[in-house]
C-alpha cells in the first residue's frame, strides 16, 4: 500500500558519478539542495559500487576521471582502483551533504508526467519494507548508468552447471578460486583486468575469446611522493596535469574520421600497437588476439599485465565457439573444458538508459515507444526528448566516449541541463521541453556524422553498438561535437526549448 506522496523540487534516479555531480552542481550554481535520490543498490557509487571484481580499475587517468571542481590530490596512481574511486565519491558526497538525501535499496518502477500539476510522479518499490512509495518532483533526472545490467550469456545450458557461475559485475566474494578449474568468457576491458589478477590462484584458467581488441602498452604507474606533494602544494600543477591528459586523449580523435589522412594515422598506430602485442603475448596466441580491423574501431585497452599473464603454464586461450554449458564445464566445438567456476565478462546492455523504470510523458507516451519511432535510443544533446518536459538524461544516448573521460561528458550533460532549467529553477517558467523538429534534426546530424567515422567500419563495439535493423545511436564526443555542445550550452540561439509560463 502506498504512503503519503512526498515532494522535492528535483528527483534523481541513481547515485553514481552523474547523480552526485548533479547534486553538487545544484548547490554550487543555485544554492539549491531540495533534491531526493532513489538508488536500487545498498550504497552510492553506481558503476564503482557494482564492479568489485579482482583487478578492477579505471582505464582513464584519475586526474581526468574526476569532477573538474573537485580535484583530488590523493590519487595514488595514474589509473585508480575501484576502491579509490568509491572513496573519492564518498568524500564528495559528504562535502555537499548528499547522503541524507539518498534512499537506498528501492526500485523506481514508473515515472509519469502529471500535466495538471507540471510534476513527475515516481512509483517506487521498497521490497525490504514491503511498501510502494510515491514521490513527486518538478524536475526529474535519470542517472541510472549504462554499466548496470549484465548481458545474458548466449550459450544454452547455464541452468545445468553444477559449479558457480556469475558475471563480473556480480562478483561472488564467497566463491574461492584457489585450486579451481576456472573458465572466463570475454577478453574486453574487464576480462583483461581479471585474468592477471586471478591466474596464479587457479588450478587452470581457460579464457574463451569471442572477439579481438587492440591492447595498448600500459600507461599506469604510482604517483611518486614528490609529485603528490606538488599536486597538493603548488597551485595549478594538478590542473595542468589534468589538462595535459585531456589534450592527449583528444589528440586521438584524429584517428577516427574515414579520411585518407586518418587512415594513414591509424595504420601507423596499428604498427606500433601490433608490435607491442607480438612482443609481449605468447606467439601461439597471436592469431587469436591481434585484430583484423582498424585501431580506433573499438575502445582501446591499456595493458595491465594481461598479455604477460598469458605465458602462465596453467592458462589456455581459445577462440573455439562455446556450444553448450554442461554440468561439469563448457562444451566447445573442439572439446569439453572442465570447470568448477565460470566467470562472465561479456559486457552490459549499454543501451538500457532508463531500465527498468517505465517513463511516461505527455499524452501517455512511453519513452520506449518514443525511441522505437526514432529507430533506437536518441536524445537532443544526449539529454532531452520532446514530449517529456523537465526530464533529463545524464550520460544518455550519444554521450558515451570511446577515447576520453565519461565524467567530462557527464559534467557537460549536467551543466547543459541546469542552464536550460534556469527559468524553472528561478520561478520564471513551469517547464522546459525540446521541440520535436529540433530533436529530429539533431539525431539526423548525429547519424550523418557517425557514418563518416571508423566506428561505422564494421567492427562490433560495446560503446558504439550496431544492429542490422537499428540505426546506430552511440557516437564519440569528438572535438567538433564538443564545440557544438558548448555552443548549445552557452549560446541562447541554440536553445530550442518550449517555456511554459507559470
Amino acid at each position: 500500500m502506498a504512503e503519503t506522496v512526498t515532494y522535492s523540487k528535483f528527483a534523481c534516479v541513481g547515485t553514481g558519478f552523474s547523480g552526485i555531480g548533479l547534486g553538487a552542481t545544484l548547490q554550487r550554481w543555485y544554492n539549491e539542495s531540495d533534491i531526493r535520490y532513489f538508488e536500487r543498490r545498498d550504497k552510492l557509487g553506481g558503476t564503482w559500487y557494482i564492479n568489485k571484481y579482482p583487478g578492477a580499475a579505471c582505464d582513464v587517468p584519475s586526474a581526468l576521471y574526476s569532477l573538474s571542481y573537485e580535484q583530488n590530490t590523493e590519487w595514488s596512481r595514474i589509473l585508480p582502483t575501484t576502491d579509490e574511486i568509491e572513496a573519492y565519491l564518498q568524500r564528495v558526497t559528504q562535502k555537499y551533504d548528499l547522503l541524507s538525501k539518498m534512499t537506498f535499496g528501492v526500485e523506481v518502477t514508473e515515472c509519469r508526467w502529471v500535466e495538471a500539476q507540471n510534476r513527475w510522479r515516481l512509483t517506487i518499490r521498497d521490497d525490504r519494507h514491503n511498501k510502494i512509495l510515491l514521490h513527486e518532483a518538478s524536475i526529474l533526472f535519470s542517472a541510472s548508468g549504462q554499466l548496470v545490467y549484465p548481458l545474458d550469456l548466449d550459450v544454452p545450458g547455464v541452468e545445468t552447471f553444477k559449479g558457480d557461475i556469475f558475471h563480473s559485475a556480480r562478483w561472488r566474494k564467497d566463491v574461492s578460486l584457489d585450486g579451481k578449474d576456472v573458465v572466463i568468457f570475454g577478453n574486453g576491458c574487464t576480462a583483461t583486468q581479471i585474468v592477471p589478477a586471478i591466474v596464479k590462484k587457479t588450478k587452470t584458467l581457460t579464457q574463451i575469446v569471442r572477439s579481438k581488441h587492440w591492447v595498448f602498452p600500459p600507461i599506469d604507474f604510482p604517483y611518486p611522493g614528490w609529485l603528490k606533494w606538488a599536486f597538493k602544494h603548488v597551485p595549478f600543477i594538478l590542473r595542468l596535469h589534468r589538462f595535459h591528459i585531456f589534450l592527449q586523449a583528444e589528440s586521438q580523435f584524429k584517428l577516427f574520421p574515414l579520411t585518407e589522412k586518418a587512415g594513414r594515422l591509424r595504420a601507423a598506430m596499428r604498427v606500433q600497437v601490433e608490435r607491442y602485442m607480438r612482443k609481449t603475448a605468447p606467439e601461439k596466441y597471436h592469431d587469436i588476439l591481434i585484430p583484423d580491423f582498424d585501431v580506433g574501431c573499438k575502445r582501446r585497452i591499456f595493458d595491465s599485465g594481461y598479455l604477460k599473464s598469458l605465458h602462465a603454464s596453467n592458462l589456455v586461450l581459445t577462440n573455439k565457439k562455446a556450444i553448450e554449458i554442461v554440468p561439469d564445464g563448457v562444451r566447445t566445438e573442439e572439446k569439453t573444458i572442465k570447470a568448477d567456476v565460470i566467470i562472465l565478462a561479456n559486457g552490459f546492455r549499454t543501451n538500457d538508459f532508463v531500465s527498468p523504470s517505465k517513463v511516461i510523458g505527455r499524452n501517455g507516451e512511453l519513452l520506449t515507444e518514443h525511441w522505437e519511432k526514432a529507430g533506437g535510443p536518441e536524445a537532443y544533446n544526449c539529454s532531452v526528448m520532446s514530449g517529456f518536459p523537465n526530464f533529463f538524461l545524464l550520460l544518455g544516448p550519444n554521450a558515451a566516449t570511446g577515447h576520453t573521460s565519461a565524467i567530462m561528458a557527464s559534467e557537460n550533460s549536467i551543466n547543459y541541463a541546469l542552464r536550460i532549467l534556469k527559468p524553472v529553477i528561478t520561478g520564471k517558467a513551469a517547464t522546459v521541453e525540446i521541440k520535436a523538429d529540433a530533436e529530429v534534426a539533431y539525431t539526423n546530424k548525429m547519424q550523418d556524422d557517425l557514418s563518416k567515422t571508423v566506428w561505422n567500419s564494421g567492427c562490433q563495439s560495446c560503446v558504439f553498438p550496431t544492429w542490422k535493423d537499428w540505426k546506430i545511436k552511440n557516437s564519440s564526443t569528438d572535438t567538433y561535437y564538443q564545440l557544438y555542445l558548448l555552443l548549445a550550452i552557452f549560446g541562447a540561439s541554440c536553445l530550442t526549448a518550449v517555456l511554459t509560463k507559470v
